[in-house]
């Protein structure tokens, strides 16, 4: 009896195993995170937490004008991005959403691959239209392209939504700089900044200290947003927006002689479902603590709970900034602000998303403690700070 035969092509049987193969090989890890807690979609607030997170998902506010129109950026994405070179960049794949035997016969290795990969909505932060001949036409950002990730539970790069965790392998800069529409001297200065940072001030006074890309879960008892707590979480959602995603409304801010005005205004009506729905998001459950852990917890509430209120809240919440000098913090970033102070950051999933400090400056968190240590003269033992390490590991 003849021995029956699969019918599909043998590039259609190897494909998905040669990608993760040479995933592999380009050194990206196929080890998945630890599942973010779902948003709560319930009670009297669950229709606007559920537009809200259409909004933080797909919403572009209109940016196809800056990202399209101006800077040519989509012109790139359709003639020359591969879907390998886009995950070299950090930007990440919605399991969800992705249609395998479509993108596979749509040549993974080519620009048609990441055109398929947008036309299923796939790319986490990233949007696309299409004109009749198949080529893109608009290409727009949202909030997840930076505040949101993926577990990797298919591989590096590709899993399950992971929304309000910083995309900390996101090479902003390097994506920018790849747009026609950019003036070559600034080019150099966005590629400088490496994955996981990003400068939100570069576009106003033409100076370079990028900083790491924050979480947006774990907000609902924050009063401040930002690292030097500009104003709540709604002033930071308009401004960026409408000044760095380049959306079509309104932002104003007298003090650092910042107005933009675009019609019509596609963001203020959307602020308080966004709102809504980043203060859903809950942080990353605390881990249980062993005895190291138990010991830590007694250094950090003798030594850091008067700026850290309660383990995981901050002291801005009472209106309370620091000086750089206080700290030992570079004021760079903080000079170019309103307040020129930095607010003490709450602590939340820190385990899940070095580095450290606004510009990213401390690698671990025993670098955070070694710093403090020397800069506050807490005379920590050796052992003490790795005590304490292991709290801040848990929270």
């Amino acid at each position: 009896m003849r021995r029956q035969t699969s019918s599909r092509p043998p590039i259609i049987k190897w494909l998905p195993w040669s990608i993760a193969a040479i995933l592999a090989a380009c050194g990206l890890s196929t080890r998945g995170l630890v599942q973010a807690p779902d948003p709560a979609l319930a009670g009297p607030e669950a229709d606007l937490v559920a537009e809200g997170q259409q909004i933080f998902r797909y919403e572009t506010f209109g940016d196809e004008q800056q990202w399209t129109d101006t800077l040519r950026l989509h012109e790139v994405v359709d003639q020359k991005l591969q879907p390998l070179e886009a995950l070299r960049l950090g930007l990440k794949v919605d399991v969800d959403k992705l249609h395998l035997g479509r993108f596979l016969l749509h040549n993974p290795f080519g620009a048609s691959g990441t055109r398929e990969l947008l036309r299923e909505d796939a790319v986490v932060g990233v949007r696309a239209q299409f004109g009749p001949d198949g080529h893109i036409t608009k290409l727009g950002i949202t909030c997840a392209l930076c505040h949101s990730t993926v577990d990797n539970s298919f591989v590096h790069g590709i899993g399950h939504r992971l929304d309000g965790w910083p995309n900390r392998d996101l090479d902003v800069g390097a994506i920018i700089a790849m747009a026609p529409g950019i003036p070559e001297d600034k080019k150099a200065v966005y590629r400088s900044w490496g994955k996981g940072k990003y400068d939100p001030r570069f576009n106003f006074d033409g100076k370079s200290t990028p900083l790491v890309l924050p979480p947006a879960y774990g907000l609902a008892n924050v009063r401040n947003e930002t690292y030097t707590a500009d104003a709540p979480i709604s002033y930071w959602n308009n401004y960026v927006a409408v000044t760095q995603m380049g959306g079509m409304g309104n932002f104003s801010e007298p003090r650092l002689g910042i107005e933009v005005h675009r019609e019509p205004d596609l963001v203020t009506a959307r602020l308080p479902a966004l709102r809504a729905y980043q203060h859903s998001l809950a942080a990353p459950r605390s881990m249980a603590l062993d005895a190291a852990g138990q010991r830590g917890k007694t250094v950090f509430d003798s030594q850091c709970s008067g700026c850290h209120v309660g383990g995981n809240g901050t002291d801005n919440n009472a209106g309370v900034l620091h000086d750089p000098a206080e700290t030992g913090m570079d004021g760079a970033y903080a000079e170019r602000t309103v307040n020129k102070r930095y607010r003490t950051t709450p602590l939340r999933g820190l385990r899940f998303h070095p580095p450290y400090f606004h510009d990213g400056s401390a690698a671990t968190l025993a670098d955070v403690v070694a710093h403090y240590n020397r800069r506050r003269s807490l005379n920590l033992t050796d052992v003490q700070q790795r005590d304490l390490v292991r709290y801040l590991e848990s929270l």
